[in-house]
């Protein structure tokens, strides 16, 4: 049995947890005999890649697991001294909402979109504490006052899709929080946010713990992340626990190799090695690279010259009147061969409206995009064809941008079909089975379809399609962004060895700007449709000239420590924070 801090104080105390789902007549075990404690009044992790068994460890507690689970005879959860694993589904409803409480990853997939904010936070007041409507509502007004919500009377009324991200997610947390529960459950709440954003989020959690006194169990997969909120850090790695500890412990001498790998895998601000390392390297012994990486030399002129490109969106206002959004202001910046330029900023800033303009996915209302002297605004439809093929871009979510009834040999024949690459489809599939090997998949994949393989796996099919057309120039929108940082760390190095070899141009874009300042060579920070900052990379990291920049940079989890000391130093004041918060 795995070990991890029981005491008689614990809140919650996990003992020897087995989990399996019944797949036809097998039983997939996904958790074997896992034990950890949440002590009140604590924030506990539980840390791990994809597949870890944490979120299924986290769902047990709140008997949330789907109906083919098959829990071990021998799992106990025990709620101050109950065994919540014995308890009927009614005595499990009175206490799911109001004693523990969740906040899922996904907000948009988690509220009702036919409910207003304030009546899905009144509805759980009125279940669980007999409130009357108009109490709820006042409850739930003051809840949306707690959690930071600009304008909270007019946002009762509001409906999930009319809010931002971050908005979403606060919504969840007043939901969380509203019968004030002992156990706050928290599952990737900050994945998909920016890092501003997930900076705000984390400081709400770690204040409304400390305020309310309950404790939390939070689920990330990025040990930085969570350096920053936990007090105690459990490592879970195939269903199994590898390491607990104190978040001191666990940052300053962590004892299990694939802890230490964890810890590895993640770009570093005060680094840029030749590698990244990868999670098999490092608990295989290897070492750390400790060559740094210096930025490309720039060859020859540039590829491709944007002058003043614009984005307006002309939007209704009413019955009668419209109103036009500035989704890009006059934006200009060069592209050359071998090359990174690294975009980063807040969701809505135009990072991807600018991509979609350079592979004229979207039409530029304004400017010139000149590729070699010719412009590709204005282009016609019919003359674009050759340069689609110089230009590809890698989409944020494999699992949307991969037809899933196409298997991955005809997701990588099709594109070389339409540009008639190679003699014959005999040509394309020994093209195709190459690239799937340059991009370490297996030649079996090619019959494979994209459900069957992992996130990290489908996006190396969506860099293996854009090579089949051996592109000069890729736009990476937030194309690592929903991986663990283990492979993100693997596809991050494919990508730089690609570029290497071939001389690839990357436009990449994220909000993750360890991941940017790893890759790029020049930066462009973004705010509001503009851009505000542009540069080489290490001096726009090193010695930020705009307000926005230091609030960005402000904002990266750095881990546990980063606190003190000089660390402190080198973010923005904190009242370089606050606009944000009330921009949102």
């Amino acid at each position: 049995m795995n070990t991890a801090h029981t005491s008689a104080a614990s809140l919650i105390e996990v003992q020897d947890l087995q989990v399996g789902f019944r797949i036809g007549h097998e039983v997939q075990p996904a958790v074997h005999g896992v034990s950890f404690a949440i002590p009140a009044n604590t924030t506990v992790a539980l840390v791990g890649e994809s597949g870890s068994g944490k979120s299924v460890s986290a769902m047990s507690i709140v008997r949330l697991l789907p109906g083919n689970a098959v829990v071990g005879a021998g799992s106990r959860v025990l709620y101050e001294g109950r065994d919540l694993l014995a308890l009927s589904g009614q005595q499990m409803r009175q206490l799911r909402g109001k004693e523990i409480s969740f906040v899922f990853q996904e907000p948009m997939s988690s509220l009702n979109p036919v409910l207003s904010v304030g009546e899905q936070i009144a509805e759980v007041l009125r279940l669980h504490m007999g409130l009357s409507a108009r109490q709820a509502r006042e409850r739930a007004l003051d809840l949306l006052n707690e959690v930071g919500i600009p304008q909270a009377r007019a946002r009762l009324n509001s409906y999930p899709h009319e809010l931002s991200g971050g908005q979403q997610q606060r919504v969840m947390i007043a939901m969380a929080i509203a019968c004030e529960p002992k156990l706050l459950i928290a599952d990737e709440p900050t994945t998909a946010l920016d890092v501003t954003v997930q900076r705000q989020i984390l400081d709400l959690l770690a204040a409304l713990q400390q305020r309310q006194r309950m404790s939390m169990l939070f689920i990330s997969h990025d040990l930085a992340l969570v350096g920053e909120i936990a007090s105690q850090v459990v490592v879970m790695r195939e269903g199994q626990v590898r390491e607990a500890g104190s978040v001191e412990s666990i940052f300053s001498a962590p004892r299990d190799a694939y802890t230490q790998a964890l810890l590895a895998c993640r770009p570093r601000l005060d680094s840029r090695p030749m590698r990244l390392p990868v999670i098999d390297d490092v608990m295989q012994g290897g070492q750390a690279p400790t060559e740094q990486r210096a930025p490309r030399a720039m060859q020859g002129p540039a590829l491709i010259e944007v002058h003043g490109l614009c984005k307006t969106y002309r939007l209704k206002d009413g019955w009668l009147r419209r109103k036009n959004i500035e989704a890009v202001k006059p934006a200009s910046f060069s592209l050359h061969r071998g090359r990174t330029l690294g975009l980063v900023g807040e969701s809505g800033s135009g990072k991807t409206t600018i991509g979609m303009m350079l592979t004229r996915l979207t039409d530029a209302t304004a400017g010139s995009i000149l590729f070699e002297g010719q412009d590709l605004v204005r282009l016609a439809s019919s003359g674009l064809r050759s340069y689609r093929r110089r230009i590809q871009i890698i989409f944020q979510n494999p699992y949307a941008s991969l037809n899933p009834r196409f298997t991955v040999g005809q997701i990588l024949l099709e594109p070389m079909r339409i540009h008639r690459i190679g003699a014959s489809d005999d040509d394309r599939t020994r093209l195709a089975l190459s690239w799937l090997d340059r991009v370490g998949l297996p030649a079996q994949a090619f019959g494979k379809y994209p459900h069957e393989f992992s996130g990290g796996q489908r996006q190396r099919i969506a860099i293996a399609r854009c090579l089949t057309l051996q592109p000069e120039v890729i736009v990476c929108d937030e194309s690592v962004s929903a991986l663990d940082v283990s492979v993100q760390a693997t596809v991050l190095n494919l990508l730089l060895d690609l570029q290497d070899e071939f001389g690839l141009c990357y436009l990449f874009i994220s909000h993750d700007l360890a991941v940017v300042k790893y890759m790029a060579d020049n930066i462009l920070v973004m705010n509001d449709g503009e851009i505000v900052e542009h540069g080489d990379a290490q001096e726009v990291y090193s010695n930020p000239q705009h307000p926005y920049t230091r609030q960005l940079l402000a904002a990266i989890p750095r881990g546990y420590g980063w606190h003190a000391g000089g660390a402190q130093a080198e973010s923005a004041p904190a009242n370089e924070i606050a606009p944000l918060v009330r921009q949102e």
